[in-house]
């Protein structure tokens, strides 16, 4: 028997890192009835139950709300420094909120931070409307981006989250709109403030999101909580360059999605890891028949950050399949091949090899344009 035990440790100790199994944690570890884990840069999903059931999310919807407003900034339809002025309408809100009285106005910057820090379902509404002039005009864009993300199970009928029948996303979508989000660092500014005031100091705002004050290295990201909800969070949180997002959504109180949403993130952190791949080799350009120049070259990301099982990037591989040859007309950006890396045959990412420039069709104008070009510099 000790002889057994010794051979069998042996052989274990032979195989190679990329045939261990990395076990996910049980399904009934997490007590929400349903979860998502996944890498926030790439999207690799890490863990999920449930993924795709349709729920009622509370102001987890905040995130499409303030992804739409991170949006805005970027493309200088919203300033922080904006007066927003708050609407009946936006006054009207109950549940979490800052209390705003019609007419009252606040900067978009504060509106920003009341709505990510203390999840005020005024300040979501004040926004919206001050970027679309309606909150209905803000939920079309809203559901609009949601489509364009591939949320298949997401209905968006407010801006805030309050409960209203149909009114529905899944782990899977708030996973993809938070992962979205994320891509505006700036908003990790306002997710990442534990407490803060508004209004000169008068009024006091506390996150909701407690993993802020536990939790080694969180970010963020949204909770939310309604009686047809439960209690839901999306947490985000990054150590040694390993970014993940949890999603938690109808846990039965407020510390069970805490203690879930930690439970999915250690998990994460324990068995992965993100190993950053030198592309080292170039790539030869690629022959292109018909052509004003016999040829086209050829790009793909130098950088390539991969999320694996720890200890594996030793056994890290890589193919490069391209196309043996282009017919003129050649658009640059097009697809033309594939760099994939796989560990012990199974495939972990995949990226498109394009092309760097454009060839146009060898005509007869075309080539007479180029002799007139060469005989006007000599």
């Amino acid at each position: 028997m000790k002889r057994l035990l010794s051979t069998a440790l042996c052989v274990l100790m032979l195989l190679p890192i990329c045939c261990l199994r990395v076990y996910a944690v049980a399904q009934d570890e997490i007590s929400a009835p349903s979860a998502e884990l996944i890498d926030a840069n790439s999207g690799k999903i890490l863990f999920e139950k449930n993924k795709d059931e349709k729920r009622a999310c509370a102001s987890i919807t905040k995130v499409m709300t303030l992804l739409l407003v991170m949006e805005a900034l970027d493309d200088e339809k919203l300033h922080l420094d904006d007066v927003v002025t708050a609407s009946a309408h936006a006054a009207s809100m109950g549940g979490s909120d800052i209390w705003l009285e019609e007419g009252e106005q606040m900067t978009a910057d504060d509106m920003i931070k009341a709505t990510a820090v203390a999840s005020a379902n005024d300040a979501a509404v004040a926004l919206a409307e001050h970027i679309c002039g309606s909150e209905d005009d803000f939920v079309a864009l809203m559901n609009q981006r949601a489509k364009d993300l591939g949320m298949k199970n997401t209905t968006f009928l407010n801006c805030n989250g309050l409960d209203e029948e149909g009114h529905l996303s899944s782990a899977y979508d708030v996973a993809l709109m938070s992962q979205e989000l994320l891509k505006h660092k700036k908003i990790l500014d306002y997710t990442s403030i534990w407490l803060d005031t508004l209004r000169g100091g008068e009024t006091q705002i506390v996150n909701t999101n407690k993993l802020l004050k536990s939790y080694q290295g969180i970010t963020g990201l949204k909770t939310g909580t309604t009686s047809q909800a439960g209690s839901c969070i999306t947490a985000s949180a990054e150590r040694d360059g390993l970014s993940l997002i949890a999603v938690v959504l109808g846990a039965d109180s407020g510390t069970a999605r805490f203690k879930d949403a930690a439970a999915l993130l250690d998990y994460g952190f324990a068995n992965f890891e993100t190993v950053t791949v030198e592309e080292n080799e170039a790539l030869f350009p690629i022959a292109v028949e018909g052509g004003m120049q016999d040829q086209a070259e050829l790009i793909c990301d130098s950088r390539i950050s991969l999320t694996v099982p720890k200890g594996s990037d030793a056994n890290i591989k890589k193919k490069t399949d391209i196309a043996e040859s282009l017919t003129a007309p050649v658009k640059k950006g097009q697809k033309v091949g594939t760099l994939t890396y796989s560990i012990g045959g199974e495939e972990i990412a995949r990226f498109d090899i394009l092309t760097a420039e454009e060839v146009e069709k060898k005509t007869f104008s075309a080539v007479m344009g180029e002799v007139l070009k060469a005989l006007i510099k000599l």
